[in-house]
């Protein structure tokens, strides 16, 4: 699998970044070609299910989503949200962690990814792996924006 992770800090709080971050449907557009709908009800909460679709018409995959830990921040423990690839093309996880920065000012942001594209041999994982670090780089950069 191809293991990236994306260390970020902000201005904002990590409510603020946790809010941000875990709005699903705020990340259609921030991926090109990628439109995300959620097919559970609110709140998020584990088992939240949602589809990331990517692609125009035939030549558009989906990845589908499953929130497998949900843990917003609270004062004194960081928040963390993990969801699982449940995908006939891409499998793997992704893992957000938002704590406060230092002394209190802002947040600290990590996003880890394991990525696996099926029928692409595992030799591409360190190809994989910096595309993921860039697509999802430039994600955060527009999430985080406002």
């Amino acid at each position: 699998m191809a293991l990236f992770r994306i260390d970020r800090r902000t201005e904002a709080g990590p409510a603020e970044v946790w809010r941000r971050l875990t709005d699903w449907t705020r990340h259609s557009g921030s991926v090109p070609l990628t439109r995300i709908t959620v097919s559970t009800p609110p709140p998020t909460a584990v088992g939240t299910v949602f589809v990331a679709r990517t692609g125009i018409g035939r030549l558009a995959f989906e990845d589908p989503m499953e929130v497998v830990v949900w843990e917003p921040p609270e004062p004194g423990r960081p928040g963390r949200c993990r969801m699982e690839k449940r995908g006939r093309l891409v499998t793997g996880w992704a893992e957000i962690e938002v704590r406060p920065g230092p002394e209190g000012a802002g947040a600290l942001l990590v996003w880890r990814e394991d990525l696996r594209v099926r029928w692409l041999p595992r030799a591409l994982d360190p190809v994989v792996s910096r595309a993921g670090r860039l697509v999802f780089g430039r994600a955060l950069t527009v999430l985080l924006g406002g």
